[in-house]
């Protein structure tokens, strides 16, 4: 019985077909996760609703999203319909961070929208292995959400 069980386990454990493999998606992943702390980090900082999970959960689905069709055989060009859809439903969670106050007439949230928005491309570039691409557009989110609103007061 234990043997059909290894059997079992190893068997569904075949879609990883060596040690490369799982390391490179384990670092994939950890960067999405790291990237979009960091954003989240910042967001909580102001106390923003969307914080380190947050944007930590964004970020991972989104490469999760792009790794598993790409580990399954998915050719590249075939790639784009799933990221239209990371888009759109990247659109609808931000879109419920985004409070309008009618009596107020004000509307909160939007920065915080394009936050999340911007950590699922950053998801994205890291789960497609473009760390640079991923680091660099972080460093320049950091810059616009924590400098721009600096400089824009003065």
């Amino acid at each position: 019985m234990g043997q059909d069980i290894w059997s079992a386990v190893t068997q569904e454990l075949s879609d990883v077909p060596d040690i490369a493999t799982i390391t490179r998606i384990t670092l994939r992943l950890t960067l999405a996760a790291l990237l979009g702390g960091m954003l989240g980090y910042e967001r909580e900082l102001k106390e923003r609703n969307a914080g380190v999970r947050t944007h930590m959960l964004v970020a991972v689905g989104a490469a999760l999203f792009v790794i598993g069709p790409l580990q399954s055989g998915m050719e590249i060009a075939d790639l784009s319909r799933v990221l239209q859809g990371i888009v759109q439903g990247i659109g609808f969670l931000g879109a419920g961070a985004i409070i309008v106050r009618t009596a107020e007439r004000k509307i909160q949230g939007l920065t915080t929208a394009a936050s999340i928005w911007a950590t699922a491309g950053i998801g994205i570039a890291a789960g497609l292995g473009l760390e640079a691409m991923a680091l660099l557009s972080t460093i320049i989110v950091l810059i616009i959400l924590a400098v721009i609103p600096q400089v824009t007061r003065r």
